[in-house]
């Protein structure tokens, strides 16, 4: 199977997924969040909290999995899976506004994770970061395709590193007093702006050192 016909069909399996994970959030907010999705938060069920940690870490199991038996090596299976999950984010705010005409905008606060903390920011922060996703796995890709070798040095793992490090301290800071906030939420803009960049510089980096060698 060639790369396209690869990418298509984890396209698919990216939206699909997206679809169900969206209708259990539409179910849950009917249950618990009928008056809409607001600041301050309240607090579900600590039996259905429980649930709700588990399907989160097996949709991130699902997602490294379809990465991982897709790529032939280790740079293409964390291609594959960055590409997967850069897809599967995005298709989760369009079925979430299909559905619930929800987010108002790319400015809308949301809740986006739980483990370990909650993870608390506007919409168009994690979409951010799932288009760098998906641009940097598909010229990861087209590269291995090519049968050619991707490496990561010391430089641009520090930068990947201390980029992520930042974009993570943007969405947990201050968790708590954030939960409790009243819509909009404080967010550390400055601060994410600076990780995005160094992340996107760490990673675009590996693509052009590798054909600034040849």
């Amino acid at each position: 199977m060639n790369l396209h016909s690869k990418l298509l069909l984890i396209t698919l399996f990216s939206i699909a997924m997206a679809y169900l994970e969206s209708a259990v959030v539409v179910y849950l907010r009917e249950l618990y969040y009928p008056e809409g999705f607001y600041f301050p938060l309240k607090l579900i069920p600590e039996n259905i909290l429980i649930i709700e940690l588990g399907r989160e870490l097996a949709t991130i199991i699902m997602l490294l999995t379809i990465g991982w038996v897709s790529g032939k090596n280790l740079s293409e299976k964390i291609a594959f899976f960055l590409f997967s999950f850069g897809v599967w984010d995005i298709f989760y705010y369009i079925w979430l506004k299909v559905f619930l005409n929800w987010p108002e905008s790319l400015f809308t606060d949301d809740l986006l994770f739980l483990i370990p903390v909650p993870w608390i920011s506007p919409v168009l922060a994690p979409v951010l970061v799932s288009i760098v996703f998906i641009l940097f796995s598909i010229l990861v890709l087209r590269e291995t395709e090519a049968g050619n070798k991707i490496k990561l040095d010391k430089i641009n793992f520090i930068l990947i590193l201390i980029g992520v490090a930042l974009i993570l301290i943007s969405f947990v800071w201050d968790f708590e007093k954030r939960l409790n906030s009243v819509s909009p939420v404080e967010f550390m803009w400055i601060v994410f702006v600076i990780g995005l960049i160094f992340m996107t510089i760490g990673l675009f980096q590996i693509i052009y050192k590798k054909n600034k060698e040849e």
